[in-house]
């Protein structure tokens, strides 16, 4: 859902298309929260590494409370829908605000949230059976009403929600009980369950959002049920997170934390280094060196189930021929990028999907997955010949480009320098921090972009999040691609619940996009997040998105 590079889902991620699949046989109907967890995997274990860079699922716990921590982060989000909430800004503040009826935890594994139990009686219906007596911030008692209104305005037309896609096979949602919500489903639907765990989850009492009208989101309260409230909003630098002393579950550390908008990288990493903040995630590249050796805290890494492409946003002009697309792959430099562009953190990879979203296949389907992509090394004279045989020698594109942070921009004149050496005249277009997610929702702001770096994070631990963005009509595919071979794909591998046979059906559709260069693959990334010495607790996994983690920052031993 989903954030750039931009960074939406994501920093690359935003709404996922859900399409429907066929039918599945009754004989297994039941898929409680226990076999949630057993089927999304998790990120490597503390102490794996990742080309040197050590990995964790979170930071040492906390010892005690704290008054308040500052953090950074690199833009403000223009607003706290839960409904538009798929880029970086919007959930790494919204996570601690609103929470949805399962949860993403620090591990990538599901567990109940708001919902104390989800049950799959039959392969349409999903059960949620919801906690007693839960408060939101405006002082009202969560209701299966609520639920019912909150999933609803996912599915409402006239919001424009980027959640909404995840909803399209939904045929019903209805109150069962005072606390229980049953989901009717038109065809199974594999997916649904796990986005329950994302903003697309969120649960927000319906008297509250009801009140604030056209304002919700921008002004006020967001009336959702998080181990801390709204407080003050001050435009254009800061937003202020006050503890909820009536939170249902563990009580945060923290009485509150103060999100500062800082767009230029050095800006967030000398506040960084000064004390002006505490921490942050989403650390500029070239700031890794200065905060590992600066002595006044530490940079953590964690899996990120990240990969950074660039996305193809027009195959109307010379990129619409395959051979051209093909071209500017085999004359990228990745290695030097990853040693520049991701400050030697990442893993140079063909693949569009993180070999962490399979871990949940058996090896020959891990294998046929990962395995036998096209060759991304380099080669300048395969390329230009490319080039040639499609006639587009000295054609014209443009790639969009931002100072949000090195990874962006250094990745865009790769891109740039990669034509140079091919015979493709490719143009840079600077596009401000905070107008970059403008080209995951505006398709005006895409107007005269042919590609733009796009570093994707997965919502849930499936590779079908990524894929599924090339079905005919899918949020994210700006190029309008589209293959109803692919479709059907698309359509079995949600329809499939059990893990293995899904991610068999998937590995088929990462070998087409990978043929097809439908986004151009360059390298994995993992998290990154930085704590001074004053505090700890927080998660160093892409889980952060979507899972209170503000509650655990404390006070460091």
């Amino acid at each position: 859902m989903t954030t750039p590079v931009p960074r939406t889902g994501r920093r690359g991620g935003v709404s996922r298309g859900r399409p429907s699949g066929r039918r599945r046989a009754a004989a297994a109907a039941l898929l409680t929260t226990a076999a949630l967890v057993v089927s999304c995997s998790g990120p490597p274990k503390n102490g794996a590494s990742a080309d040197g860079v050590t990995l964790s699922k979170t930071t040492p716990v906390a010892k005690g409370d704290i008054d308040s921590f500052t953090w950074a982060v690199y833009a403000e989000p223009p607003t706290l829908d839960y409904t538009v909430a798929f880029d970086y800004p919007q959930n790494t503040i919204l996570s601690n605000v609103c929470e949805s009826l399962m949860r993403w935890t620090p591990g990538l594994t599901l567990e109940p949230g708001l919902a104390e139990k989800a049950s799959n009686p039959d392969p349409t219906t999903w059960v949620y059976d919801l906690r007693s007596g839960v408060r939101f911030h405006d002082g009202r008692t969560m209701s299966a009403d609520d639920v019912v209104f909150s999933l609803g305005r996912q599915r409402d037309p006239d919001n424009a929600a980027a959640w909404a896609q995840n909803f399209e096979n939904v045929d019903s949602i209805r109150k069962t009980g005072p606390l229980q919500v049953t989901v009717k489903l038109k065809k199974p639907d594999s997916q649904f369950p796990q986005y329950m765990a994302t903003a697309a989850g969120v649960v927000a009492s319906k008297a509250g959002v009801e009140a604030a009208g056209k304002d919700y989101g921008t002004s006020g309260g967001l009336a959702c049920t998080g181990p801390f409230s709204l407080g003050t909003w001050n435009k254009g630098q800061s937003v202020e997170l006050d503890r909820f002393d009536g939170y249902w579950g563990k009580k945060a550390k923290s009485g509150k934390v103060v999100f500062r908008f800082m767009t230029d990288p050095n800006a967030r990493t000398n506040a960084m280094l000064s004390g002006e903040a505490d921490g942050g995630y989403l650390i500029p590249t070239e700031s890794y060196g200065r905060l590992k050796g600066s002595g006044v805290g530490t940079l953590y890494f964690g899996e990120g189930l990240s990969t950074v492409n660039v996305n193809i946003t027009n195959m109307k002009g010379p990129l619409g021929d395959v051979r051209v697309r093909r071209a500017l792959s085999l004359a990228l430099d990745r290695s030097g990028f990853v040693k520049a562009g991701l400050g030697g953190a990442g893993t140079v990879t063909n693949s569009l999907t993180t070999r962490a979203a399979w871990a949940a296949g058996s090896e020959p389907t891990r294998k046929n997955a990962l395995d036998g992509l096209p060759q991304i090394t380099p080669d300048i004279e395969k390329a230009k010949a490319l080039v040639k045989e499609a006639g587009a020698t000295g054609k014209t594109l443009t790639v969009a480009t931002s100072s949000i942070g090195q990874d962006v921009s250094l990745l865009a004149t790769a891109v740039q320098a990669a034509g140079a050496r091919i015979g493709l005249d490719i143009r840079l277009k600077t596009i401000a921090p905070n107008a970059f997610t403008a080209l995951f929702t505006d398709p005006e702001a895409r107007e005269g972009i042919d590609m733009f770096p796009l570093t994707y994070y997965d919502s849930i631990t499936d590779p079908l999040d990524l894929l599924q963005n090339f079905k005919t009509g899918a949020y994210m595919n700006f190029a309008g691609y589209s293959d109803k071979a692919y479709d059907a794909g698309v359509a079995r591998a949600t329809a499939e619940y059990d893990p293995d046979k899904r991610l068999a059906i998937e590995s088929e559709l990462q070998k087409h996009a990978a043929e097809n260069l439908l986004w151009i693959p360059v390298a994995e990334w993992p998290t990154a997040v930085f704590l001074n010495k004053r505090i700890t607790g927080a998660p160093t996994t892409i889980a952060y998105m979507y899972y209170p983690w503000a509650a655990d920052v404390g006070a460091a031993p």
